[in-house]
């Protein structure tokens, strides 16, 4: 018997890409308006992100106030608006698989963008220029500097000539190149030996390569510094790994066979580390998603992406599972300040529970404020001209429920969503020296400071 709504977890089908049928415009325009019609016959998700509003828009500005009166050339902003986020499939509709109405939106999106993709020829030239994360990061790391410089908001010369050009908006914030990447880095601390394992520590035993995503190692490095020394404090010897970027960006505009790639070339490379007894550490929410479940989605017959899909532990759930089973060394002190924990969408889709939130709450004595909506960001989404004040617009509400708490430290598994909630948060106060902003962390940076790892 058929039932309103499911009772049963979201499962997901493995994304028919390599069938010839998935590229079909007819059968794609057929789905579409099934989907559609049974959102408009729902609306749970209209407070979400902009999609859906703008599809109920569409449909109740119609002639009819149909799905029927509405034109198919009409569907292209409800895509455009989609983050790929996962939140409506995760948290609100309740027709996902196993549900007989089987509503995968997000992957829907992707598919009408794998299609355009597709059709021409490749993704529109600057967020395929921006795509390519580590051709870019490697060309940056040498002119850091000016990289950084070029690059900053305040930047009256460059900025709005980046805008005109590339259509990046001269608002928003970029993020910073560094000199020496995460690998280097490490590379540094293995030669000097200042990484000390606490061989006696309750996580002894445990051997993790730390997946440094292109994030880490070339903008943030810090972030793998820090979740290093936390890891060899608590007992795990840890060995960093990077064989190249997850695919998100790619995946973002629908280049699905780009992200193939990279699945099939990490994965091969990690695959050894895997037989030898290594759990794969992703730190970055985003990255975490890839492996464990958009590559399994993906190329669901390929054993390397299997094997490190099963063996893939985001930083967080794997500090809480070792906190759980084993215990955490004594030592730990209060964070002053307090810290809000931004759960990102991407750490959420996961479905592994808010980790960063219930990580952080070992701490003693620190006030942890937990804030569960979107930043708004979405990677290239949160840059780019024409959706800029879309993703501030999204990300309002959480960046005032940060504001609130008033908390020296804001933190997110995804670092663009901590940064972007950071510059939300000034642009509501309008002043910025009225009162201070608060400080972009990850979580794993937090939990090394409680330690005295880090300053």
């Amino acid at each position: 018997m058929s039932r309103e709504g499911s009772l049963d977890a979201p499962t997901r089908h493995p994304i028919d890409w390599q069938n010839p049928d998935f590229y079909n415009r007819d059968q794609l325009d057929e789905e579409l308006r099934r989907v559609f019609d049974i959102c408009h016959g729902c609306r749970r998700c209209f407070n979400l992100c902009d999609s859906f509003p703008r599809l109920f828009d569409l449909i109740d500005d119609s002639d009819s106030g149909e799905l029927d009166s509405v034109s198919s050339d009409d569907f292209g902003p409800v895509v455009d608006a989609c983050t790929l986020c996962d939140m409506c499939f995760m948290t609100k509709c309740p027709y996902v698989p196993p549900h007989e109405f089987n509503l995968d939106f997000p992957h829907l999106m992707l598919r009408y963008r794998a299609i355009e993709t597709k059709a021409a020829g490749g993704p529109p030239f600057v967020p395929g220029q921006l795509a390519k994360m580590d051709r870019n990061g490697k060309l940056a790391a040498p002119v850091a500097g000016l990289a950084n410089w070029g690059s900053k908001r305040s930047n009256k010369l460059t900025r709005p000539v980046m805008e005109k050009v590339a259509g990046i908006d001269a608002r928003a914030e970029l993020p910073k190149f560094a000199g020496k990447t995460f690998m280097m880095r490490a590379k540094a601390e293995d030669a000097a030996g200042t990484l000390t394992l606490n061989a006696e520590a309750p996580g002894k035993g445990r051997k993790a390569a730390l997946f440094a995503t292109c994030f880490v190692n070339y903008n943030n490095p810090t972030v793998g510094e820090a979740a290093r020394k936390l890891l060899a404090h608590i007992g795990v010897d840890t060995q960093p790994a990077y064989p190249g970027c997850c695919g998100m960006p790619h995946l973002e505009s629908g280049n699905i066979e780009k992200v193939a790639e990279q699945a099939r070339k990490v994965s091969t490379e990690l695959k050894p580390l895997i037989d030898e007894g290594y759990d794969i550490i992703a730190l970055t929410a985003s990255c975490g998603l890839m492996l464990k479940f958009e590559w399994p989605l993906i190329l669901p017959e390929d054993e390397n992406v299997k094997a490190l899909s099963e063996a893939t532990f985001d930083v967080d759930e794997y500090v809480v599972d070792i906190a759980k089973k084993d215990g955490l060394p004594d030592g730990m002190t209060a964070v002053e300040g307090g810290v809000t924990a931004h759960l990102a969408c991407h750490a959420r889709a996961q479905n592994m529970g808010p980790k960063s939130a219930e990580m952080m709450r070992l701490i003693p004595d620190t006030k942890i404020d937990v804030v569960e909506r979107c930043s708004g960001h979405g990677g290239t989404f949160g840059v780019m001209k024409e959706t800029f004040d879309l993703a501030m617009k999204v990300g309002k509400t959480a960046a005032r429920n940060v504001a609130k708490t008033e908390n020296k430290y804001v933190t997110s598994d995804c670092p663009l969503a901590a940064k972007h909630l950071v510059h939300e948060v000034e642009t509501l106060n309008g002043d910025a020296e009225a009162k201070p902003l608060p400080q972009a962390q990850h979580p794993i940076e937090i939990m090394a400071r409680a330690y005295g790892l880090i300053d």
